[in-house]
């Protein structure tokens, strides 16, 4: 059961994810950038007990980011880039539905 938590890191729960899940019966969840949708579609089905119908992959590069650290007097600036994300939109096939608060 420990490889799920590996492969689904957590739930995207937003309000356009939530007018999908109960229009369309599509679920978002965070990812690993090196997992593929065979792995996400297998993880999903085995952990919920549903059926999956399709996996769509969203790849989401970091933003690049800039901080300024005041120390000793003295202002320090950086450069850098937020960490890149991958998101899998589970569609499910009709008669099944995940309860992402219950988990």
């Amino acid at each position: 059961m420990s490889h799920f938590s590996k492969i689904l890191i957590r739930p995207v729960v937003t309000e356009k994810m939530t007018a999908l899940q109960e229009a369309e019966n599509k679920y978002a969840f965070e990812v690993p950038v090196n997992i593929n949708k065979i792995d996400i579609k297998k993880a999903v089905e085995e952990k919920f007990n549903v059926k999956v119908s399709k996996v769509a992959i969203s790849n989401r590069k970091g933003k690049a980011k800039q901080m300024t650290v005041k120390s000793n007097g003295r202002t320090i600036r950086t450069d850098g880039f937020a960490k890149s994300k991958k998101r899998a939109i589970v569609t499910l096939i009709d008669g099944y539905n995940i309860d992402l608060f219950s988990i």
